[in-house]
């Protein structure tokens, strides 16, 4: 059980937008803010880039979690990213694509390549989603 105070303090660093459900097997794209220098008052100046690729990982807990995506960079080399879920730095997360899949934990996937690592769609309720 956790300390009164620190759910308190916890609290303080949850993210006060919400971010869109998503789990292993979706295809999403994360929007990240990337510092790149500073304005003449001294603050850091922001650009927003796209990391988008596949969920293989997502941890559920209070200000401890995160989610690691997967994409193909060129010349087929996969990146691996973990983001925390509450950082500052992601401005927003868009979900291309839902992703069948039977296990939370999609590692397996690294070790696949071309048609074998493509994840089938998943549709709710019968009808194709719009997201």
């Amino acid at each position: 059980m956790k300390h009164p105070d620190l759910a308190l303090f916890e609290s303080k660093f949850l993210r006060k937008t919400a971010l869109p459900e998503f789990r292993a097997g979706d295809t999403v794209s994360v929007m990240v803010k990337i510092a790149e220098g500073t304005n003449k008052d001294g603050s850091a100046k922001f650009r927003l880039q796209a990391f988008e690729g596949t969920v293989i990982r997502f941890r559920k807990g209070t200000t401890n979690s995160t989610f690691m995506v997967r994409k193909i960079s060129a010349g087929g080399i996969g990146v691996d990213r973990t983001f925390f879920t509450h950082s500052p730095l992601i401005d927003r997360i868009d979900v291309k694509a839902r992703g069948k899949v039977r296990k939370s934990r999609i590692y397996y996937i690294k070790k696949l390549k071309g048609k074998a690592a493509r994840i089938t769609s998943r549709y709710l309720g019968g009808a194709s989603e719009s997201v």
